[in-house]
């Protein structure tokens, strides 16, 4: 429920609900502004936009923004992933079937194999790309223009992509964690869209379990409505709320029972730490890949998780949130009382 990846029961929620212009995208005021001016820009100087390379946790809304960016040029917007272009044939032909303007988005970028990388880097700077066909003496190259387009990249880990292909993005921006106030005017948005009725307190209720995240509001705006539909006559009402997301063992913060799981077992076995990934994977039966990518990133930003050269670490705060003591108080507690 919590996880902000992408997975395919949220088409049937996401793709109604994603804004199409810029003025009915709530949020990353910062990121829209400058967006605002660029594109009006190349629109003024009937150019194409330079590229840009959104980047931010999963579930910000970088595809949703890479479609709004066509739709404010009035332009074509074709969709592929880094995983999904294998070879360098796959990434020539969709290079050349794109029309003058055209936006090209690229999800998870970072993951573009070197080999696709390198024809990306001509067609980015040059919009020409070089193919080599054949082999020995019946080699033969062709140089073949391309049409002046868009790139836009999305990736969740900007660390990871290479130096050259970062540089030759004109436009980076960042997008961050959404307020609550925030995610509350977008999980109204969804719930007028998709024809449920909400009260002021019920989507802030939402809101301000989600994570900062919308796709994780509008999966638990879906969820919610069933409760509410048999407890309060289909209206999602702030105790409606509560108590769904209580059932569904969500906290007050976004927590879930995974989260405080893997809290609770290192408070109890490893006394809060400092404790490896792995040990920590097998003592809770998760892959270290899932601890890593899905639970740690909202646990370190909410400041319950550090990190440390010797391992991972439980904060003071998650102590207190668990309803446990952290470790020197009780004997703080001791000194006082003697010392008294």
């Amino acid at each position: 429920m919590v996880a902000p990846e992408y997975v395919p029961e949220d088409a049937e929620v996401e793709n109604p609900l994603r804004p199409k212009t810029l003025s009915e995208y709530i949020g990353q005021e910062k990121v829209k502004e400058n967006l605002a001016v660029f594109i009006e820009a190349a629109r003024q100087r009937k150019e194409s936009l330079d590229h840009v390379l959104l980047y931010g946790p999963p579930g910000l809304g970088k595809t949703t923004l890479a479609g709004i960016i066509a739709n404010e040029l009035g332009v074509g917007f074709r969709v592929t992933s880094g995983p999904a272009i294998e070879k360098p044939g796959d990434l020539a032909a969709l290079l050349t079937n794109l029309n003058p303007g055209d936006v090209l988005f690229i999800d998870e970028i970072h993951r573009l194999s070197r080999s696709v990388e390198e024809i990306l880097y001509p067609a980015m700077e040059d919009f020409a790309i070089d193919i080599i066909t054949g082999k020995g003496q019946m080699a033969a190259s062709y140089h073949l223009p391309l049409p002046r387009f868009t790139l836009v990249g999305a990736t969740t880990r900007a660390g990871q992509i290479s130096a050259p292909l970062r540089d030759r993005f004109g436009v980076v921006l960042r997008l961050e964690l959404y307020s609550p106030e925030e995610l509350a005017r977008i999980v109204t948005r969804s719930a007028q869209i998709l024809g449920i009725p909400v009260e002021a307190d019920g989507a802030l209720e939402i809101a301000s379990r989600s994570r900062g995240t919308p796709r994780i509001a509008n999966r638990m705006l879906k969820r919610v409505r069933d409760f509410a539909q048999l407890m309060s006559g289909g209206v999602i009402t702030y105790e409606s709320a509560k108590l769904g997301l209580d059932r569904l063992e969500i906290d007050e913060i976004g927590l879930d029972a995974n989260d405080r799981r893997m809290l609770s077992t290192m408070i109890r076995f490893y006394n809060g730490g400092p404790v490896g990934l792995e040990t920590l994977a097998a003592a809770i039966g998760e892959e270290a890949v899932t601890l890593e990518d899905v639970y740690e990133p909202y646990l370190m930003q909410i400041g319950f998780l550090s990190r440390t050269p010797r391992g991972r670490c439980v904060t003071r705060a998650a102590y207190l949130h668990l309803g446990m003591t952290p470790p020197g108080a009780e004997q703080s507690a001791q000194q006082t009382l003697f010392h008294d």
